[in-house]
């Protein structure tokens, strides 16, 4: 797929210029640095130097305050306490945290995770029924909840209390639980508010620790698992999720949890320093796969396990759970795409919505964005579950998929999600005029260029400018995420110093040089069909972050190829 390459130019020149100097660092640092946000020597020094003293005061958040008087509370009346969540990383770390933590100091304690195809996503009534018949009257739900007004409702009645923490967008009608902590709601004046469930358990668990004066490191002590969610449920990687992505990514490569301990290890991950890909690859789709394949609470009993031994079973019986994953997802993703390709009309539309009635309703989500890589449009994969049609939804670039889908309520009977990422469910009999509305309402909305996939380059060089300072000092922008992803560079009318060979499955690794430059060892993952387009001598553009190879004992300076133009085609500007 051609990816157009869209260079930031929207940044303050002398401002930049003044932060160089300031920090004795080049232009391009400068710049680099500006257009993340920092103009001054303070902010440098908090970006360069994340500290926990960072992270905001908890009690900023609306509802705080009510939901550890409520918790205290039940403690002190020996309630039962039921800690609840989604099936996915987000939700099965947040429970995972908050069940730890809060057992530590009160037995009468459980967990809930809702079964994804007997009940679905978010609190359900057959878990709401099942917490009466166990005697709970007060529900922790993390990473869901925020729409769930019925529900919320019906618990009421059954004399269980709700304590919410999501991070979802609400709808105008918030549930009428005793506390309702999502720094989302327009009320909410908590300064960040793009943490993950996860990290809205966290700040409960601080702010419980604050009122009763117990101290504050005990919460750091879920770091590695709040990172862990972070880095999976794709959430911002800047301000509050920066910081705890930091620490957390130290503890996981020096102090892990038992639990995931054992997972870094069974996902091959040999290295004391983790970043944030391990996660997104290695760690964050085996915790997934126990509730897409089998049952969610396996991840719990892993992440909260004390001992190694059940730890490394847990993480064996969650891997092969993997491995059956991958199996559904390579097979329907070949259905899938076999079904556009197939279709004329299905390939002239803005939109992707494909149903099957046997798909497996774990893996759906992975194949829509498989889809995408392939047909770079909105897109929603459908199967059927029950009496009704279920999906997932995945957008591009620069495209609001969660309004869109608003616009389409009508025929749904329920959804939610965000900009990026959205579930839904409907009648089969709407599946037609869904396919249609979704269609219109994308069509009239989205612009050409989202449309096609960008690569997002933040600055142009020359070969000559890149230097080991330059490479030692953007390491330090990690960790790197959506908000704050690896500096991209782009350079024009380079060559390569020899012929270009193929290695691995389709990728390239060549020599490249500029007027003036030094030759720089390269590689290019998955662009092996340049092979015989880019000739020694004969001039062509890259776009390429710049990293460290390390052999045989060895460390130099390698530029990592993202894409190759022939021409200046293709290259834009912001």
């Amino acid at each position: 797929m051609e990816k157009r390459w869209v260079l930031n130019q929207s940044f303050d020149e002398a401002a930049a210029h003044r932060l160089a100097q300031e920090l004795n660092v080049s232009p391009v640092l400068g710049r680099l640095l500006q257009k993340r946000g920092i103009s001054n020597f303070e902010g440098a020094r908090s970006f360069f130097r994340p500290h926990l003293n960072q992270l905001h005061d908890p009690f900023l958040m609306q509802d705080m305050e009510k939901a550890v008087n409520r918790i205290e509370q039940a403690i002190s009346g020996k309630e039962k306490i039921l800690v609840y969540g989604d099936y996915d990383v987000d939700g099965t770390t947040a429970v995972s945290v908050v069940y730890l933590f809060f057992k530590r100091y009160y037995s009468n304690l459980d967990f809930y995770i809702p079964d994804r195809y007997k009940e679905g996503y978010g609190i359900s009534r057959q878990g709401i029924d099942w917490a009466a018949e166990q005697d709970f009257s007060l529900i922790i739900a993390l990473d869901c909840g925020i729409k769930s007004v019925e529900e919320v409702t019906y618990a009421r009645s059954k004399g269980i209390d709700f304590i919410i923490c999501d991070h979802h967008m609400p709808s105008a009608e918030i549930p009428p639980a005793v506390a309702v902590l999502d720094p989302k709601r327009p009320t909410c004046p908590y300064p960040y508010k793009e943490l993950s469930g996860c990290g809205i358990g966290l700040k409960l668990v601080q702010a419980f620790l604050k009122k009763n004066n117990l101290p504050p490191e005990h919460a750091y002590e879920f770091l590695d698992l709040v990172t862990v969610s972070i880095a999976s449920d794709i959430v911002p990687i800047t301000g509050e999720n920066r910081v705890l992505a930091y620490f957390g990514l130290l503890k996981l490569g020096s102090d892990p949890s038992p639990g995931l301990k054992a997972l870094i290890k069974t996902a091959g991950i040999n290295k004391n320093i983790l970043n944030i890909s391990d996660i997104v690859f290695g760690i964050g789709p085996r915790i997934n796969a126990a509730g897409r394949m089998d049952d969610a609470r396996h991840a719990v009993h892993l992440l909260t396990a004390f001992k190694p031994d059940l730890a490394i079973e847990k993480s064996e019986l969650i891997n092969s759970k993997n491995d059956l994953r991958r199996e559904f997802d390579s097979n329907i993703t070949g259905e899938a795409l076999a079904m556009i390709e197939g279709d004329e009309q299905l390939q002239s539309r803005k939109t992707t919505v494909l149903f099957h009635p046997a798909w497996h309703k774990g893996v759906i989500g992975i194949v829509a964005s498989r889809l995408i890589e392939k047909h770079y449009r909105p897109t929603v994969v459908l199967t059927r579950s029950g009496d009704l049609v279920t999906g997932s939804a995945r957008s591009v670039n620069g495209f609001d998929l969660y309004s869109a889908i608003s616009a389409c309520s009508d025929l749904l009977e329920q959804y939610g999600g965000h900009k990026y990422a959205a579930g839904l469910t409907m009648k089969e009999a709407n599946l037609e005029a869904f396919m249609d509305r979704f269609e219109e309402v994308v069509s009239a909305q989205i612009t050409e260029d989202s449309l096609s996939q960008a690569i997002r380059i933040d600055e142009e060089i020359g070969l000559q400018e890149i230097t080991p300072k330059l490479m030692r000092i953007t390491r330090q922008f990690a960790p790197f995420g959506p908000g704050n992803m690896q500096p991209l560079f782009m350079s024009r009318a380079v060559w390569c110093a020899a012929r270009p060979q193929l290695v691995g499955n389709n990728h390239l690794k060549f020599f490249v040089q500029q007027k003036g430059s030094h030759i720089y060892d390269s590689i290019a993952f998955g662009l092996g069909n340049f092979c015989e387009r880019i000739r020694p001598g004969t001039p062509f553009n890259i776009c390429y972050s710049v990293e460290e190879n390390t052999w045989n004992g060895k460390t130099s300076i390698q530029l990592n190829i993202k894409d190759i133009k022939l021409d200046y085609d293709g290259i834009n500007t912001t």
